[in-house]
Order: structure tokens, then C-alpha cells, then sequence
């Protein structure tokens, strides 16, 4: 498959941050695009596509938003870094497994699953870390192991049926749109609430919305058949510029006229805190999510970027938006949303 154009393809999640991007770009690219989500998206259904009201959790709803479709995208998915396990499992688990049935049912012929970097776990640095990495022995929270055991279920479905499947893990996705991981992160340094935790000599990897939706799309071009190079496993994903994340904060909040955070604390302490407030929190039954846990510690404080090349050589994955012009974007993107919150 060379090119998009008149592929019948359904996205889940196309409501979202980086499902709509998927939208977006699949519709520019001459796809007749269905895309799956629990409300109405009329901005999204302006773009060209068509919206289904569907909850990943009822495959019978699923059955009949798949009826036709050749290609599916599985974007949708619950993340974030606190909440109930069992919200987790059903909606990245058992709805995944829904995806993967109606697929089945369906006819579909490729099978594209978004998912993340926290399958491998946070618990040690990650350094230029290998498509080969094993998937962590345990997981500081319910989204990192819900995702792991939903994008094993959905590998080893490559091939059955005819189907092909392969997942791609965009890291630390950023950028116009985002209204959960950087938007938190500036209103707690505004608020005086952000301390920099760890020696603050730790990289990371961060990807573009434009580059992680992006590669969904070189991903779909890529898997011709269960027998691709690509098929049946799983893919880093990210703007392959990785970033000491403290300056990278710093210069972010300089950016925005915010004070850079002044107390900091060590992840061996920051890790011992999070563990007590998630005991706090799970012990009484406290509303809202802890203001530190073990994985947002971990997450702060240790290097995790990973190799690209495997993506480049198998998706034909590239760089749309570059690692200057990504951090120029959110920032505007920043200053929008605060002129508009008035």
C-alpha cells in the first residue's frame, strides 16, 4: 500500500489530542476516514471524516462502527497517571481486545495500535533504549501495565485471520491541542506547586503531535501484510532530539514569563513521598489524584530516550516538526490558551 488515498480507514479516539491529529492528516491525505469516540466532534467531522458514538467497551457497538472498513487506527485509550485499576484494564484491555475482535469480524487487513513508552517501565534510566527492550517486571501504575498487556494481545494477533498488526509508542507527546501533560505541568510551576526533582542532568525524549500522529500514517503505508517487516511488533516513537529536561522546563517557562521552580527534591526521597501518598490516597479514598506519585517522581527524574532507527528503517518514519520549532509551537500554543481562559 503506497498511498492512503480512498482507503477506508477507522480511527479510534479521534476526538483526542493525538487521534484527531490522525484524523486530520489521513483526511489530507485523501482517506475516507470513520473515526470512533464516546461525544460529538464537530470540528473533527468538519474536517471530512464521519463520527460514530461508540465506547470501546461495548463490542456490539464496535461491530457496527467497523461494518466496511479496511484500515484501523487504535488510538483510544484511558491515561493518565492515577485512577482505579479497573477503569484502566476495562477501557486498555478488554477494549482493546474489543478492537482486535471486531477487526476480526469485520475483515479489516491492517491494524495500526497506539501506545506508549511505559510498557517498558520508568524504574531504571533509559539511554538510546532498543526496540528489544523486555516489558517491565512490575509498573508504578495502572496505565503502564493495562497498555503492556493490551499491546502483547494485540502483537500476537498479527496474522491471525489475515490481519496484520504492529504498535507504535510515541513518547512524551507534546504540542497545540494538549490539554493534560505540559498545560499541568505550567499551571503548577505558576502556582509555585513545581519542584524540580533528581541532579536535573536527566534526558529525555519528547515527540510533536504532528510527528506522533504522523507516524501512525507511515506506520499504515508500511504494513502491506501480517509478513512486513513491521508487523507483529513495536516501535519507539519520537522527535529523536532528546532534551535535558530541566532546561528544557526552564527555557519553556522563561518562555511564558513563569519562574523556573527553586526547591528541588531527590528521586530517592520524591519516590518514598509519592509511595506514602498513593498509600493515602488508596487507604481514605481521597478525591483528585496525589500531587506526586512514584511514576510522575520517576517520570521527572530519569533519562528514558530510545533509539529511532528501527521506526526509520521498517515505518519509513520521519520527522515532521523538529525539536526547535515543536517547543515554538506549544508556547504559542501556551499563550493562546491563556488568553482565551481570559
Amino acid at each position: 500500500m503506497s498511498d492512503l488515498a480512498g482507503r477506508k480507514v477507522l480511527v479510534t479516539g479521534g476526538g483526542g489530542f493525538i487521534g484527531g491529529r490522525v484524523v486530520a492528516m489521513l483526511c489530507e491525505a485523501g482517506a475516507d476516514v470513520r473515526f470512533v469516540a464516546r461525544g460529538r466532534y464537530p470540528a473533527t467531522e468538519a474536517l471530512g471524516a464521519r463520527g460514530v458514538q461508540a465506547d470501546l467497551r461495548d463490542a456490539s457497538a464496535l461491530a457496527a462502527a467497523f461494518d466496511g472498513v479496511e484500515d484501523v487506527v487504535h488510538v483510544a485509550a484511558k491515561a493518565d497517571a492515577w485512577g482505579d485499576r479497573a477503569d484502566f484494564f476495562a477501557t486498555n484491555v478488554e477494549g482493546t481486545k474489543n478492537v482486535v475482535a471486531a477487526c476480526q469480524r469485520a475483515g479489516v487487513r491492517r491494524l495500526v495500535y497506539t501506545s506508549t513508552p511505559s510498557v517498558i517501565g520508568y524504574e531504571h534510566d533509559v539511554e538510546n533504549g532498543r526496540q528489544d527492550l523486555p516489558y517491565a517486571a512490575t509498573h508504578l501504575f495502572w496505565y503502564g501495565e493495562s497498555k503492556a498487556i493490551a499491546e502483547q494481545q494485540l502483537l500476537a494477533a498479527n496474522g491471525v485471520g489475515g490481519l496484520a498488526t504492529v504498535s507504535l509508542r510515541p513518547h512524551l507527546v507534546i504540542g497545540p491541542g494538549d490539554n493534560n501533560l505540559i498545560p499541568k505541568l505550567v499551571d503548577r510551576a505558576r502556582t509555585g506547586r513545581l519542584i524540580r526533582v533528581g541532579d536535573g542532568r536527566n534526558r529525555v525524549d519528547l515527540t510533536d503531535v504532528d510527528n506522533a500522529a504522523g507516524a501512525h500514517l507511515d506506520a499504515l503505508r508500511a504494513l502491506t501484510g501480517p509478513d512486513a517487516p513491521c508487523a507483529g511488533k513495536a516501535y519507539f516513537i519520537s522527535n529523536d532530539e532528546p532534551v535535558v529536561l530541566w532546561d528544557w522546563i526552564d527555557a519553556l517557562l522563561a518562555a511564558l514569563q513563569i519562574p523556573a521552580p527553586t526547591r528541588s527534591v531527590s528521586l530517592d526521597n520524591a519516590l518514598r513521598l509519592g509511595a506514602v501518598m498513593e498509600w493515602v490516597w488508596r487507604t481514605f479514598g481521597l478525591s483528585g489524584q496525589p500531587r506526586l506519585t512514584r511514576m510522575i517522581a520517576a517520570g521527572l527524574a530519569r533519562a528514558h530516550w530510545y533509539d529511532m532507527g528501527p521506526a526509520r528503517r521498517d515505518l519509513g518514519y520521519t520527522i515532521r516538526v523538529d525539536m526547535t520549532h515543536a517547543t515554538m509551537r506549544l508556547v504559542d500554543a501556551l499563550k493562546a490558551n491563556e488568553r482565551s481562559a481570559g
